[in-house]
């Protein structure tokens, strides 16, 4: 057309293009860098229960932005046979086997097990004595965890097991994450039978039939949620 100085539409388009390339690497750039903090959940269960329990609390920490967790289990140590006797269920089989060595590429951990006399499980137990390597080194110092736990009745340490698996926490320089009383109202109800205490998320067993019931599902789905919040605020760089 007369009078129209098309050069003026190439150095319009070109800025346009030039406006889209930046954004397109900012979009990329900002995405790569994006931090991502792993939570592993480990845990132990013989019958199911802190398994449960250990699914929820997943949920609820990956229902936090930027926390990616993930299940891991502890070896077993009892022969097929023994529990073959003890009537235990197979294997979670979507749940991997963890390692010592792997420990070191979490953020923040939540560490799971059901009750023996009042501590821990002897497979957790086995666990934390095979870590010596990252103990020595303090490989794992300065990193929050939490626990849960599942005990047979009243009298079956749901104080006692969280309290005597600090230690192991402790020797590795981790930083406890109790929950303190911030579940709110469902800490203080006396109506249901509840497991769970200020240390973190539990539930009673019985006699192996009883399952973990709602309000316990919600404190544990509280305490992955509350766990993550702290872990992400903790590692940010």
């Amino acid at each position: 057309m007369d009078g129209v100085d098309f050069n003026l539409f190439h150095v319009g388009s070109d800025r346009v293009i030039i406006a889209f390339a930046y954004l397109f690497f900012f979009v990329i750039v900002s995405d790569a860098t994006m931090t991502v903090t792993k939570i592993y959940i480990i845990y132990y269960s013989l019958h199911k229960h802190v398994e449960y329990m250990a699914r929820e609390i997943q949920r609820g920490a990956n229902s936090i932005e930027g926390i990616e967790a993930t299940l891991w289990q502890v070896p077993e140590t009892l022969p097929s046979l023994v529990l073959q006797k003890m009537k235990a269920p197979p294997k979670a089989d979507d749940v991997p086997v963890i390692t010592p060595e792997q420990l070191t590429e979490a953020d923040g951990f939540l560490f799971g097990f059901p009750s023996r006399f009042g501590v821990m499980a002897a497979q957790c137990k086995a666990f934390f004595d095979a870590t010596d390597k990252l103990w020595e080194t303090q490989a794992l110092a300065g990193k929050p965890a939490g626990i849960f736990w599942s005990t047979g009745y009243h009298g079956g340490g749901q104080e006692l097991t969280a309290f005597t698996a600090i230690t192991q926490l402790a020797h590795h320089g981790m930083l406890f994450v109790p929950l303190g009383y911030t579940f709110g109202s469902g800490m203080f109800e006396i109506d249901e039978v509840k497991g769970g205490s200020s240390y973190g998320a539990g539930t009673y067993a019985g006699d192996g039939t009883r399952k973990p019931t709602e309000l316990e599902l919600q404190q544990a789905f509280y305490q992955g949620k509350y766990v993550s919040e702290i872990t992400k605020k903790l590692s940010r760089k």
